[in-house]
């Protein structure tokens, strides 16, 4: 959520950057609400000290035994408490409709983000690893799945529509390998704080992360108003909301293995097969809060512990920075891992990192305050996968696949397979 005063001061840059995301400009309507924000509060603000005045002015009035003053006052102090609460409901209207239409506007992309409309403006960044050396054919992760009998996209229709999947017996325990693998190298290793935290959040949470207002369709919402969780992220960037925290303890780093739920309600018709684009699936999720100096290396670190889960599962990936038309609502700055499906023939996102700056944090009110410092500051906030945990698999299943069809378990899995090295069809 941008801030309105720096909308006023910065009207041509607010603009400019919405152009950079496709977007009309809007600086000016903003500024417009906002002055009439002003006029109501100044309007509430005069009648609320006239009454004042007018009620002192009485008292002076039956001292002098001035009752005709006394009377007049007396109405004039009643007209004005009479029309006080419509002055004060067309302030809280205006201030509700102005803080709606900032609720809505997307944050600014940091300067370097290379400015493009869709994901063929993508840059880029690294490349790491190479394809599978192995001459034999490649198949797609359900191809695989359901001809080792561990995959079952009908059983998973029947109990709960499309879009979802069954996992059977060694396969389960790989997904199941893969998110206690990534969460123990990001608490042991790259010091995040393992988090349980709730799946099923409030509206306040939602709106202080960004997917509401703006983003409702695709979230799904409980019959007591709650929502699921479309990624942990939500949970955790929310374990500072409405606190002032120390700077010197700062930067925090939270992380947890959970279900997400998305409706997907703007893919139709994109990887209906497999399990790529699922309604219900795990993710490993990084959040850091820091403060406005440390954020930006910030994201190259947490990007830098994503990867370091793709290297040690030897898996082939580049890094995108996103374009501006391409960005998250919340990111000022994003960095997709694309791992290699050599099923697709293609490269498929497995995370994105992103620093969002204070945007998340003023819509949370979560601040921070310097040892010498009287003033609070917003904190800034960035969110990453470490990684997709069913995207991870997949990507497993496609490059360790062999000729005979079963797949062999990366080293890293190992301890957490039970000595298991090759996943090979049930009997």
């Amino acid at each position: 959520m941008l801030d309105i005063k720096w909308i006023r001061d910065n009207a041509a840059a607010l603009d400019a950057a919405l152009a950079k995301r496709g977007a009309s400009p809007l600086a000016q309507a903003l500024i417009d609400l906002d002055e009439k924000r002003r006029s109501v509060i100044q309007k509430a603000q005069d009648m609320q000290s006239r009454r004042n005045a007018a009620s002192k002015e009485i008292g002076a009035a039956m001292a002098a035994k001035n009752a005709e003053l006394a009377d007049r006052l007396k109405a004039e102090v009643s007209a004005i408490k009479d029309q006080l609460p419509a002055a004060e409901e067309e302030e809280r209207q205006v201030t509700a409709e102005l803080n709606d239409a900032l609720s809505r506007i997307p944050n600014i992309p940091l300067d370097d983000v290379p400015v493009g409309t869709d994901e063929t403006g993508n840059v880029e960044k690294l490349k790491w690893g190479s394809k599978p050396g192995w001459n034999h054919k490649a198949l797609e992760h359900y191809e695989i799945g359901e001809a080792l009998g561990y995959m079952d996209f009908e059983a998973a229709a029947k109990i709960a529509g499309s879009r979802f999947t069954v996992l059977k017996g060694q396969l389960a325990r790989l997904e199941r390998a893969l998110g206690q693998f990534m969460i123990d190298v990001h608490t042991g290793e790259h010091g995040y704080t393992e988090v349980h935290a709730p799946l099923l959040v409030r509206d306040d949470a939602m709106f202080g992360t960004g997917q509401l207002p703006k983003f409702s369709e695709d979230l799904f919402r409980t019959t007591d108003g709650r929502w699921l969780i479309p990624t942990a992220e939500v949970s955790l960037t929310n374990l500072v909301r409405e606190d002032i925290l120390d700077q010197e303890k700062l930067p925090l780093r939270f992380t947890a293995l959970t279900p997400c739920f998305r409706s997907e309600a703007g893919s139709a018709g994109r990887d209906t097969r497999g399990m790529l684009r699922q309604h219900q699936f795990m993710k490993c999720e990084l959040v850091s809060i820091t403060d406005a100096e440390s954020a930006i290396d910030e994201h190259e670190r947490m990007t830098a512990c994503a990867e370091e889960i793709l290297k040690r599962l030897g898996l082939h990936y580049r890094i995108m920075t996103l374009c501006t038309g391409d960005m998250g609502f919340g990111a000022r700055k994003t960095y997709d891992l694309e791992v290699w499906l050599p099923g697709q023939d293609t490269f498929r996102e497995i995370s994105s990192c992103s620093v969002c700056g204070d945007f998340q944090a003023r819509r949370m009110n979560a601040r921070y305050r310097g040892k010498d410092d009287k003033a609070t500051k917003f904190v800034h906030t960035l969110n990453g996968s470490g990684t997709a945990v069913g995207r991870a698999l997949i990507a497993v299943m496609e490059n360790y696949l062999n000729e005979d069809g079963s797949v062999t378990v990366p080293d890293v899995l190992l301890p957490y397979m039970g000595g298991l090295k090759k996943i090979e069809k049930a009997a």
